[in-house]
């Protein structure tokens, strides 16, 4: 796993020097602590004349090929350069394919495979890569340069263009450390984030940057951009086939998944929740290893928080090498550099324990198998009752329909807590007239349209672009139109949620470590599969997961297979009325913070208010805005930094 960063320039755009392009890969050497590599060339125009230039920079994490896989890399007359962070996994059937076309390879790295393959097909070679991807590619023969990105999104890759010149990285910090890039936070990002709690691709926080979608490519050529998408499976097709035949091809597919996701050179384990997912790659690891796994845990003092009984029972079972770090409110001092890792606001409050389990994890191995993904390609999420439930209710007379909507049902007394069953039923109900994608999304949204429009001041709601940010939403849904609206929501939430935020996590925490991590769940292979079963395959009763259990029980625990989805949150809630109160009004009503202009003070003090008083649990509310004001802390108010400075956030 590595960090890359460059730009490409036109002869009237200004070029990258070199200490530029140092900089901007000493800022990802976090993500490539072994081995850093750079390539500066001119380009020549058609006409033969100086025609701008070309600069690729390269952090590397030593995975495969750790004696002679540094980067960038070239073909054999050096016509094609590659800087690429990730893994192929079917690197090695690629590239028997290619030595029998007659190509000759200097290394043993997947990386070579990608330079090979692209000098046979250009840029249709992404659709055959089984793996996870950022790249980008120097074509000096078409004088372009090519970016990628694999295609569930799991590794990164943002980039900045105009006319002159296109800057890309694996982080935001890398383009921000070249001179002349302005920091200017774009609205729609920010009414986008207090919705979802991430920043949807292709948007970022700033006006002027882009995130690549996942399975994206994009070409920079005489100072055009252009993208393309290579990879769009079928979300319409459902294939009616027996249980049985699924289960099956579901049990070989991810086994060879696991297998493939065990080669490396260096010491792997993996992250155990003691949840399905995470608890069936563990199983399906210690069949293929002769040594127990080395699996990490993260539990909680809040009890209701906490599941590393599970996850020390899967470990038991499975005769694994198991470790624990119990996360407490004290851990918090993390938050300075969760700022400066994430570099864009993201409210996802798992982010901590990720950070944790991922740094204990790294104490041992560098590669750590995950159970990502399995939730949205097996109907795992409790929301997804709701959402069933909602197409029920659709298909009731207006006459029925009418009662359950009624506002009657809002004047239902709630406690404060953010898993009470009153409260998710109210809210259930609340959103029950909307149309069904509208209403998922203010289902899970931190805050719904009305909370937000109520949140900003007159001047920052006139700065709004008119798009709106469920355009994201319903564009996902869109695609998958002619499916049941269980499995239509799944699939939308596996291309954007799972991209947007479960995997950005994942990366950002595990890559501040030097740790990789791999996803089997999330082979295409899986993913495809998964996609064309019916729902009656993964939804049972009030239970998601029933092939997973089926094709997978005797790998787990009974306590294990039977356990609902707990969820992967924090306490918010009681460390925002105890540890953090004090430092939430401190933050969050600072002059700084409201001189920013977006948010009335009356409203913020409110939301503040009422938690504390425990009138209403705004835990996951007050978390989006203080992680908001403390990324403005350290990316507007202050200058990029080579390293986190926590004593800035709390001045």
């Amino acid at each position: 796993m590595c960090g890359i960063a460059g730009a490409v320039w036109t002869a009237a755009g200004p070029p990258l020097d070199e200490h530029v392009l140092r900089r901007m890969t000493d800022l990802l050497r976090h993500r490539g602590p072994d081995d850093a590599g750079h390539y500066r060339s001119a380009v020549v125009a058609l006409d033969g004349q100086a025609g701008g230039g070309v600069a690729l920079g390269h952090r590397r994490l030593s995975i495969i090929d750790v004696a002679c896989g540094h980067q960038p890399l070239a073909n054999e007359d050096e016509t094609v350069w590659i800087v690429f962070n990730g893994e192929i996994y079917n690197f090695r059937d690629l590239r028997r394919r290619l030595e029998g076309a007659g190509h000759r390879f200097r290394t043993t790295s997947d990386t070579e495979t990608i330079v090979h393959l692209y000098e046979d097909e250009g840029i249709d070679c992404f659709r055959h890569l089984n793996g996870m991807f950022a790249l980008a590619i120097w074509d000096a023969r078409q004088r372009q340069l090519v970016l990628a990105r694999d295609r569930l999104g799991k590794k990164p890759l943002f980039y900045r263009a105009d006319a002159q010149r296109l800057l890309f990285a694996s982080e935001l910090k890398s383009i921000l450390t070249v001179p002349g890039v302005p920091r200017e936070v774009d609205p729609a990002a920010i009414d986008a984030y207090l919705t979802y709690q991430y920043i949807p691709h292709p948007r970022t926080i700033l006006q002027g940057v882009a995130k690549l979608p996942p399975a994206h490519w994009a070409t920079f050529r005489q100072g055009r951009v252009e993208t393309g998408c290579y990879w769009r499976p079928d979300f319409q097709r459902e294939i009616d086939r027996p249980a049985g035949e699924y289960r099956e091809e579901l049990q070989a597919t991810l086994r060879d998944a696991v297998r493939l996701r065990l080669e490396s050179e260096v010491p792997l384990g993996a992250f155990l929740s003691g949840g399905i997912d995470s608890s069936i790659v563990v199983g399906l690891m210690q069949r293929e290893m002769t040594r127990p796994v080395k699996t990490f845990s993260i539990g909680f003092t809040v009890p209701e928080y906490d599941e590393t009984h599970y996850a020390r029972a899967v470990a038991a079972r499975l005769g694994t090498e198991h470790h624990e770090f119990r996360v407490e409110p004290r851990s918090l001092e993390v938050l300075p550099k969760l700022a400066w890792h994430f570099d864009e606001p993201f409210a996802d409050s798992s982010a901590i324990p990720t950070w944790y389990v991922a740094q204990l994890a790294r104490e041992q191995v560098t590669v750590a198998l995950t159970g990502d993904g399995g939730d949205e390609l097996f109907a795992g999420y409790d929301r997804y009752q709701a959402v069933r439930l909602g197409s029920w209710f659709d298909r009731l007379p207006a006459g029925l329909q009418w009662p359950l909507t009624t506002s009657l049902w809002q004047r239902l007394p709630v406690d404060g807590s953010q898993r009470s069953w009153r409260r998710r039923f109210k809210r259930l109900v609340g959103a029950l007239a909307l149309p069904p994608g509208r209403r998922y999304l203010e289902w899970i949204a931190i805050f719904g349209e009305a909370r937000r429009a109520a949140l900003y001041t007159d001047a920052f709601l006139a700065a709004l672009p008119d798009a709106d940010p469920y355009g994201f939403l319903d564009a996902a849904l869109a695609r998958s139109s002619r499916r049941d609206r269980v499995t239509a929501t799944a699939l939308a939430d596996l291309t954007t949620y799972l991209p947007c935020d479960l995997l950005t996590k994942v990366d950002i925490a595990a890559m501040a470590h030097g740790l990789e991590c791999r996803q089997p769940l999330l082979d295409y292979r899986v993913v495809e599969l998964a996609a064309a079963m019916p729902l009656r395959d993964k939804l049972r009763g009030r239970r998601g997961k029933a092939i997973l259990r089926d094709a997978f029980g005797d790998l787990l625990p009974p306590d294990v297979l039977r356990r609902r989805k707990m969820g992967f949150g924090v306490p918010l809630a009681e460390w925002f009325r105890k540890e953090l109160k004090d430092y939430a009004y401190d933050v969050l009503l600072a002059e700084r913070a409201l001189a920013r202009g977006y948010f009335r003070r009356d409203s913020i003090a409110a939301l503040v208010d009422e938690h504390v008083r425990g009138v209403f649990d705004h835990g996951y509310r007050l978390w989006a805005l203080l992680v908001l004001e403390l990324w403005h802390r350290e990316w507007i108010d202050g200058p990029a930094t080579l390293q986190p400075a926590p004593q800035a956030l709390f001045t």
